[in-house]
């Protein structure tokens, strides 16, 4: 009795279970992780907080994507505008701690609009999204005249 069903399980593995073999098939590209470039968040003409692909040739990391955001230097020319004061001096300090990226802005509070606020935060999570940080990430945002936010996320859907 054993014996059969030893040749019965020898058989059924054998006959494949009437899979019949195929050629190989191609996928395409394999992906590189390379982004084409960073998206910085600026405004249209109705004051809308609206993505702007930069294309760099790599993602980078929030202070740089910030830098670039902050120093103008991804300006759109397709209508879209900024609500922060270009910066010239240095750039902004980043840090990270569990799920709040605190972003010291080399600004005052006055010299920043409500909407240069979001394009900050947006910014900052977008470039977390993208490189595969925490869904749940705010962004704290302190100012050269010592005022700040508390931890805030992205008015738009991720």
């Amino acid at each position: 009795m054993i014996r059969r069903a030893v040749a019965a399980s020898v058989l059924v593995l054998l006959a494949g279970c009437g899979v019949a073999p195929s050629e190989v098939m191609g996928g395409g590209r394999a992906p590189t992780g390379v982004a084409p470039g960073v998206v910085l968040y600026y405004l249209d003409a109705r004051g809308d907080l609206v993505p702007h692909l930069v294309p760099t040739g790599r993602l980078g990391g929030i202070t740089a994507a910030l830098e670039l955001l902050l120093r103008g230097g991804g300006a759109p020319q397709d209508g879209l505008r900024s609500d922060l004061r270009p910066v010239e001096s240095l750039g902004p300090q980043v840090t990270v701690s569990g799920t709040v990226t605190s972003v010291a802005v080399p600004l005052a509070r006055h010299e920043v609009g409500e909407r240069g606020i979001e394009q900050i935060v947006c910014t900052a999570l977008g470039v977390n999204r993208q490189s595969g940080g925490p869904a749940d990430m705010t962004v704290a945002l302190t100012f050269t005249d010592g005022s700040g936010t508390g931890p805030l996320g992205c008015p738009l859907p991720a």
